[in-house]
């Protein structure tokens, strides 16, 4: 994998807000749109309004229209995006939530020294929770198929 400048990063957030800004105007909502660069990513973010419908059950919405978006700013650059698209805070929250979990699931593992293992989640949440487990000093894995793939945290 080729790293991205921040450019080209940068690009790929315009071409996102583009996108995300018609289809507001399409669907007649109100919303804010931020882009930043994080890491090797750009991130953009739909703040304001009631935007909750976009969000969806458990992020199911916000996940297809994250994906969406990606396809768009593929197409106009020709390169694959790992473009991150967070609605009315909804992934930062989440973000959190998860991290919270990782930790606990580390401090459990390594207090009664069984496994223990977490509900399924997406790659994004798992992600997130392998790094908080890293970080409290456990060590974790994932099993199981998508979309019933789990992490597993285990005392060192």
């Amino acid at each position: 994998m080729t790293d991205k400048s921040i450019e080209s990063l940068e690009r790929e957030g315009d071409i996102a807000a583009d996108y995300l800004e018609a289809l507001l105007d399409i669907a007649d909502l109100d919303g804010d749109i931020d882009m930043d660069v994080e890491g090797e990513r750009a991130v953009v973010s739909i703040t304001g309004g009631r935007l909750e419908h976009l969000i969806g059950q458990r992020g199911t919405t916000l996940d297809a229209l994250q994906e969406l978006t990606r396809l768009a700013v593929t197409r106009e650059t020709g390169e694959r995006s790992r473009l991150m698209l967070d609605i009315g805070g909804h992934r930062a929250a989440r973000r959190k939530e998860l991290e919270e979990l990782g930790r606990r699931a580390a401090e459990d593992a390594i207090t009664t020294r069984e496994p223990v293992r977490l509900k399924p989640m997406n790659p994004f949440e798992r992600k997130i929770v392998h790094d908080a487990v890293a970080a409290a000093g456990a060590i974790s894995s994932s099993e199981g198929e998508e979309p019933n793939r789990r992490v597993v945290v285990t005392a060192e």
